[in-house]
């Protein structure tokens, strides 16, 4: 009878290298959205320097930070529970690496309620002047990256469970942290665009 193999030295690592083939794929996928998010961005300060664009920049006056500075550093928090999942995976710790990522999971999604009141706070709607619309799109982009990024982590966190992970085979939690760590980083640019442009007097 043949000797069965131990799982990590029966399949490939990765089709490329050591890199899993996905993880290339992500790494498009995050370049893709980084030029999306990009020209989005760029149509905000664009038109936030043209003297005669219609409305106001920001309408309403300054932003609130009240619940936008706490939901940065919530989201912030999250990335960095997601780094601790993959620096536990690579030392095979599955608890931690479970903590980590239900951590982040819960992390994400009490960033998407915080975001839905801040939107419910908001003065003006989705059609009620170019700032408005900027605001509304650029940041429901984001939010749907990042409920795609919650499920995500969720899908993690429910076959570390199961153990799916070890030492060797872990490439789809590098998959999912490397797009997780891309939407916290969007958020940073979209906070700095909404938050902090008008206070340093970008155009009220």
């Amino acid at each position: 009878m043949a000797s069965r193999l131990p799982i990590e030295s029966a399949l490939p690592v990765g089709a490329i290298d050591t890199r899993a083939s996905g993880w290339w794929a992500m790494i498009f996928v995050v370049f893709t959205e980084s030029a999306l998010f990009a020209y989005l961005l760029f149509s905000y300060f664009y038109l936030a320097v043209q003297p005669h664009a219609p409305g106001t920049f920001p309408e309403g006056g300054l932003p609130e930070l009240t619940l936008a500075i706490p939901n940065t550093a919530v989201l912030l928090l999250s990335s960095a529970a997601v780094g601790w999942a993959q620096f536990n995976i690579e030392r095979d710790d599955n608890r931690r690496l479970c903590a980590g990522l239900l951590a982040a999971a819960v992390l994400g999604m009490i960033f998407l309620v915080v975001q839905y009141f801040e939107w419910a706070a908001k003065s003006f709607a989705l059609a009620s002047s170019t700032y408005s619309s900027l605001y509304f799109v650029v940041t429901g982009f984001h939010m749907a990256h990042v409920v795609v990024g919650v499920l995500m982590l969720w899908a993690l966190f429910a076959w570390s469970a199961m153990g799916y992970f070890n030492r060797v085979r872990y490439a789809h939690i590098h998959i999912g942290a490397l797009y997780w760590h891309f939407v916290d980083a969007v958020w940073i640019a979209v906070f700095f665009t909404f938050y902090v442009t008008p206070y340093l007097g970008m155009r009220t």
